[in-house]
């Protein structure tokens, strides 16, 4: 129980930054030795499915912060041009929508049981932050010459495929939005905003599947109220990390050195507890 609350408080802000939360429900209980860290695979699907549910659920409540992100009238970085709404660009703004929705969508719903089963160890996340740490870096380094406005079909899929990678271990589905609407040029503030105007549907309807397939299937015997636990941390701290969320003009680099630190502490750690021969 104690372990579940712990994951849901630490959910909130892992989920609103682009650092992986799936990995660090991994990585929290192995590096502090806890006993969620030996769950089977069985339970640790179950618990990210309640902490993920706990997200989902914060999130629609927030939800008309997360539309609004982007809305407000702003200057085009090296132009004086004013900024439409993301909202008012009509049916580009639809296809460009769906066609971010599109590859996770079919990924998740097609290989859901697949995903729930590959590889998570440490090295394999590892890999994933480090891999998802340089992409923020190198596409922050971008220039910022897109607006939201100007987003258009071409954006919604490559948008797509990066949710679609986020399914990796590690990846983080914000991280690899963020890199690559900056990679595409879009302002940092803009590409924060297409980052969470696409991926809400996904966070909401993965979690209404699994949730779904879960009921179907039962929860495991006597994990019932740790489950509940970690839904009602995860659903308090996304609500109380809302305000990460806003817009940022500040770069990606301190987050992208955070993947790539971690990975590296992961890494010594998985070396140290090798067994010897």
């Amino acid at each position: 129980m104690r372990d579940a609350l712990l994951l849901g408080m630490a959910q909130g802000p892992t989920e609103l930054l682009p650092v992986s939360s799936s990995a660090h429900t991994v990585l929290i209980p192995w590096l502090l030795g806890w006993p969620s860290a030996s769950l089977d695979a069985e339970l640790r699907n179950a618990l990210e499915v309640a902490l993920h549910a706990g997200t989902a659920a914060a999130l629609m409540l927030d939800v008309r912060r997360i539309v609004g992100v982007g809305r407000r009238e702003s200057r085009r970085p090296g132009d004086g041009c004013e900024r439409n709404s993301f909202a008012r660009s009509g049916g580009r703004s639809l296809a460009t929508t769906l066609l971010a929705l599109a590859p996770a969508a079919l990924v998740g719903y097609l290989l859901e049981r697949r995903l729930e089963w590959r590889p998570s160890g440490p090295r394999a996340l590892a890999a994933g932050l480090t891999a998802g740490g340089v992409a923020l870096a190198l596409a922050d380094a971008r220039p910022q010459l897109r607006a939201l406005a100007q987003a258009g079909p071409g954006d919604g899929l490559a948008l797509g495929l990066a949710q679609g990678a986020a399914l990796l271990p590690g990846v983080s589905r914000n991280g690899a939005t963020l890199a690559v609407a900056r990679a595409r040029g879009f302002a940092r503030e803009d590409a924060q905003a297409l980052s969470w105007r696409v991926g809400l549907p996904v966070i909401v309807g993965a979690a209404a599947l699994k949730g779904w397939r879960l009921a179907g299937r039962g929860a495991p015997t006597g994990a019932g109220g740790a489950l509940a636990a970690a839904a009602a941390a995860a659903f308090a701290s996304t609500l109380a990390s809302g305000a990460l969320i806003r817009p940022r003009r500040r770069g990606l680099l301190p987050f992208a050195l955070y993947r790539v630190g971690l990975a590296i502490l992961v890494t010594r750690a998985a070396r140290a507890r090798r067994p010897t021969r």
